[in-house]
């Protein structure tokens, strides 16, 4: 990149800048020269500001645009720095980021195509778009440089992350999921996992049109949430759980109050009457923590309709399955779990950590009252997103539980992505409770509906 320094031989060596295309400048951002430029742009920048006796909390972006400009002419008329038009478009908005923004992780979360950012130590950053992971030309300047980042991370929400406490689950302003990890527990320096909040809410619609779900499917999930019927949602880190568990919200009734509990708020619930709960972690002397549990206990004398909760991971799952057995109906909840039968196992082994040692058929009849609906979603490994599994929970036959899957997609080529949607039961269990439901009618020896 042609940036000058103030060394003489460096500006000889510079007298001709390179011509950069404007769809080069990101790769020069891997750059060690690049990052020294952009660090002392910045320095000079607060510098010069300070000097004005402003902050840049008081200027517009505009006004900070303008300061940048001013510095960086002033470095150019002094021979330290030669830039051509888009590595100075380039430098400015890079600056603006740092300074206000969160450098280098900015044009990731203002990119609409980003899903997932990872960031693996300072100099290796990670984007998912379409459910593929790629690395980015773009780095961090050092891990001190990082450790900031991380610091304007989690100072504004009022959390800490230090060597007493190396690892943290936070939020962005935009309510974008963000959990870090640093040393010593990181062994190759700081690691930042974004899962980017989605802005445009998606619809039912949305998911028949990328063909995760069939429309026979789609009928029969919208009855049973206004059915108020029990929904867990299962599926594989990041599967798409919570952004199925917005879509399955939306069929509830603007009428009915609603309590969420999630460790990171990141539901985008539609209804006007929904009360938000958020866990805390514990302070350094580990004391003050307010868990999913704690915060379950107390939604039940809130005057909940249904309880929602963004994922089942601990002894929480206890009060869950009380509130779902116990007058609150229709309450819905993620779990991590491969499929229907895998769920309610983890759900089992979440019981027993909870001390829920009692006789392994009373524990499972608790789980088959409570739970009526599983709905497994999965991430294939050509990145699209498919509900693989819908099955009911009618009971426990033996030791087993007894399911009657509804629903399953079936890949036709493994890695694909393509494959079938096939009904497998025409008569939910549950069918006495359904509204507006209509049930597919099966011709001998039809396997299914809803080709994708």
């Amino acid at each position: 990149m042609s940036l000058l320094t103030s060394d003489a031989s460096q500006a000889t060596a510079l007298s001709a800048p390179r011509r950069m295309t404007v769809s080069q400048p990101s790769a020069q951002r891997m750059s060690d020269s690049y990052q020294s430029v952009k660090a002392l742009t910045c320095a000079q920048v607060i510098e010069h500001l300070e000097a004005q006796g402003m902050t840049t909390e008081q200027l517009e972006e505009r006004g900070l645009r303008y300061e940048i400009e001013q510095v960086i002419n002033s470095r150019s008329r002094r021979g330290q720095l030669a830039l051509n038009s888009a590595e100075r478009l380039l430098l400015i908005e890079d600056v603006i980021d740092e300074v206000i923004g969160l450098g280098p992780l900015a044009p990731l979360l203002r990119d609409p195509t980003v899903d997932d950012i990872i960031v693996n130590g300072a100099n290796t950053i990670y984007a998912e778009r379409g459910g593929i992971l790629e690395r980015v030309d773009t780095r961090f300047r050092d891990d001190a440089h990082l450790m900031n980042i991380i610091q304007r991370i989690v100072g504004p929400i009022g959390r800490r992350v230090d060597e007493a406490t190396p690892f943290v689950d936070a939020r962005l302003a935009d309510g974008s999921r963000v959990n870090i990890v640093i040393p010593p527990i990181a062994l190759d320096g700081p690691l930042v996992s974004i899962r980017k909040f989605r802005l445009q809410k998606l619809s039912v619609e949305d998911y028949l049109t990328a063909g995760s779900m069939s429309a026979t499917m789609a009928a029969y999930l919208a009855s049973a949430v206004k059915s108020r019927l029990n929904v867990l949602i299962c599926g594989g880190t990041g599967s798409g759980k919570t952004t199925l568990l917005n879509v399955l919200s939306g069929f509830i009734s603007n009428k009915e109050r609603l309590v969420t509990i999630e460790d990171a708020a990141e539901l985008q619930l539609r209804q006007d009457h929904v009360v938000r709960l958020e866990t805390r972690p514990p302070n350094v002397d580990g004391s003050r923590e307010v868990g999913a549990r704690d915060l379950l206990r107390n939604a039940l004398r809130m005057r909940p309709d249904r309880i929602i909760l963004g994922e089942v991971r601990g002894v929480e799952a206890v009060e869950m399955l009380q509130a779902m057995s116990t007058g609150h109906d229709g309450s819905m909840a993620t779990l991590h779990g491969n499929s229907p039968r895998d769920a309610l196992s983890r759900l089992e082994m979440l019981l027993g950590f909870a001390g829920q040692q009692n006789d392994v058929r009373a524990v499972r009849r608790f789980v088959a009252n409570s739970i009526h609906v599983i709905v497994n979603i999965q991430r294939l490994s050509n990145g699209s997103r498919r509900v693989t599994s819908v099955a009911e929970v009618t009971g426990v036959e033996g030791e087993a539980f007894s399911l009657n899957e509804l629903f399953r997609f079936e890949e036709q080529v493994p890695g694909s992505g393509e494959g079938v949607f096939k009904t497998m039961s025409p008569r939910p269990y549950h069918a006495a409770r359904l509204r507006d439901y209509v049930s597919p009618v099966l011709t001998a020896g039809e396997e299914g509906v809803g080709a994708w």
